[in-house]
């Protein structure tokens, strides 16, 4: 972000307080990872995973602000730790779509003819695949069940690394699968756009490589693309991710809000509405912020505003 973007960010107040609130997430995130790794360093059970079976259900106290849920567990360290499984989520799929929505909508935009072809073919297969049931499927598929040993061992050691469970390397990997359709059009679009420009004219006639114009001249052109449509994607999910848990094929023993949303719902009935609101109410803060961010960038970074 160049300084003239980065005023006219910072002078949108909604753009600053979204950016702050993302922050404080991430921090939060980082922190619970840092205190999970020491926890498990030192063979403690970690503030969010301690039951108290005496403490089922209870409602909101000193002890507890947010509750205790079906095991006794404080609602609120839950749902602070839940922020780390969002986060990664959103970051690991983000990186994946916009890797895949770039790359190829680069190639099409610049080479176009035959690529151009057959990436439009390809991001209008995935646009009409339901986009749930895809990530189920591969939710399913890699399970322990679905998984030859030599995979499973390398899924093993990939999940240790970033301290997740097996199965949710699927959902990261499927998300990220189905979110790159649109900055894939996009940056196609731009690219078409940009091969004609000048600078890219006298870098051909200079002799300059396709894969060093691609790199050097078109992708910073539309780098801010790739900035916008990364919070959305990273919003998207986030949302995913906690519809998936909610389902019961997300994370199964690392704190969750779809989880808690899902265990919170079988006795709201009966008045335990403590759990459901924090998980709803830190989702809504989170992707409200994400969406706000989002349009804050788009008024500081699009040339044509």
């Amino acid at each position: 972000m160049n300084a003239s973007a980065w005023r006219k960010f910072r002078s949108d107040p909604w753009g600053m307080t979204a950016l702050v609130v993302v922050l404080c997430f991430v921090l939060t995130a980082v922190g619970v990872e840092i205190y999970g790794a020491w926890c498990h360093a030192r063979g403690v059970i970690p503030l969010y995973l301690r039951s108290d079976p005496a403490m089922c259900y209870a409602p909101p106290s000193p002890r507890h602000p947010c509750g205790t849920d079906y095991q006794g567990r404080d609602v609120l360290s839950r749902t602070v730790a839940g922020t780390a499984s969002a986060l990664k989520v959103g970051v690991v799929s983000g990186l994946i779509a916009a890797a895949v929505g770039v790359s190829l909508g680069i190639l099409a935009g610049y080479f176009g003819g035959r690529t151009d072809e057959i990436t439009v073919w390809l991001y209008s297969t995935f646009a009409a695949m339901p986009t749930l049931l895809f990530i189920l499927a591969f939710a399913l598929l890699f399970s322990p069940d679905f998984l030859s040993p030599a995979v499973g061992s390398g899924l093993n050691v990939l999940s240790g690394l970033l301290r997740v469970e097996p199965g949710m390397l699927g959902v990261y990997l499927a998300i990220g699968l189905t979110g790159w359709v649109t900055l894939c059009r996009v940056v196609r679009g731009e690219t078409m756009k940009l091969k004609s420009a000048g600078f890219v004219v006298a870098a051909k006639v200079a002799g300059v490589g396709h894969a060093a114009i691609m790199i050097r001249h078109i992708l910073p052109n539309v780098f801010h693309l790739v900035i916008i449509y990364f919070t959305t994607l990273f919003a998207g999910a986030v949302m995913l991710e906690v519809i998936v848990s909610y389902l019961g094929l997300g994370a199964q023993t690392a704190p969750s809000w779809g989880m808690m949303i899902a265990d919170g719902q079988t006795r709201l009935w009966s008045g335990v509405w403590w759990e459901i609101t924090a998980a709803s109410t830190a989702l809504l803060i989170l992707v409200l912020a994400l969406n706000l961010l989002g349009d804050a960038l788009r008024d500081a970074l699009d040339p044509r505003r």
